[in-house]
C-alpha cells in the first residue's frame, strides 16, 4: 500500500482553505454576518452551549443581527453572553428577540482586524506547507519501498507542488478580499 495519496493531500489542503474562510467569517466588518456570533457560548441548563443551540440567528438588515431565543427563560443568559463575548455588540432586548445593531468600525479597529485576517491566512499557509511536507515525505518513503521509481517520485512531487501553489493562491485571494472588505476599500 503506497503512503502517497494525492486525494488525501488535496482534501487536507482544501480543508485549510475552508478553515480560513470560517475563521475570516467570524471577523466583524461593517456588515452583519450570522457567523459573527459563532464563537459565543451561553451558560444555560447548567452547561455551556453554542448560541446556535438555544436561538436562531438571522441578519434581517445589512447592519443588524436578530437573535430569536427559543426559551424565554434563556433571554437573560443569551444577552449576557453576547455582551461579554468581546465583539463590541450591545443587544437590544425585544421580549424573546434580541436585536444587535452593528456599529461602525473605527480606523484603528479596522487595522487590527486586517492584521488578524493576515494572521489567519498565515496559519492556513503553514497548514498547507505542512501537508506538502507530509506528501513529499510519503513520496520518498514509497520510492525507498520500491513502490515506484525516481521518475515517478519527481512527477508526483511536481503535482504536489502545483497543488500547494494553487492552494496558497486561493488563500491569498480569500485573505486579500477579506482585508479589502475590512478596510472598506
Amino acid at each position: 500500500m503506497p503512503a502517497y495519496d494525492k486525494a488525501d493531500i488535496q482534501r487536507r489542503m482544501t480543508g485549510a482553505v475552508e478553515a480560513l474562510k470560517h475563521d475570516l467569517g467570524g471577523l466583524r466588518t461593517g456588515r452583519a454576518s450570522t457567523t459573527l456570533l459563532d464563537p459565543v457560548t451561553v451558560e444555560v441548563y447548567g452547561s455551556h452551549m453554542p448560541l446556535t443551540q438555544v436561538a436562531t440567528v438571522s441578519a434581517p438588515e445589512p447592519r443588524m443581527l436578530s437573535v430569536q431565543v427559543w426559551d424565554k427563560s434563556n433571554v437573560g443568559p443569551v444577552e449576557k453572553a453576547i455582551r461579554s463575548a468581546g465583539l463590541g455588540l450591545n443587544p437590544i432586548n425585544d421580549g424573546q428577540t434580541l436585536r444587535l445593531p452593528i456599529p461602525d468600525l473605527t480606523e484603528e479597529r479596522r487595522k487590527e482586524l486586517a492584521k488578524l485576517a493576515s494572521q489567519y491566512a498565515e496559519k492556513a499557509r503553514i497548514a498547507v506547507r505542512n501537508v506538502r511536507r507530509d506528501g513529499m515525505d510519503s513520496l520518498k518513503t514509497d520510492e525507498k519501498k520500491g513502490v515506484f521509481g525516481e521518475d515517478d517520485r519527481k512527477r508526483h512531487e511536481t503535482e504536489v507542488q502545483k497543488l500547494t501553489d494553487a492552494t496558497i493562491a486561493d488563500i491569498d485571494a480569500v485573505s486579500n478580499a477579506k482585508e479589502k472588505e475590512i478596510l472598506g476599500k
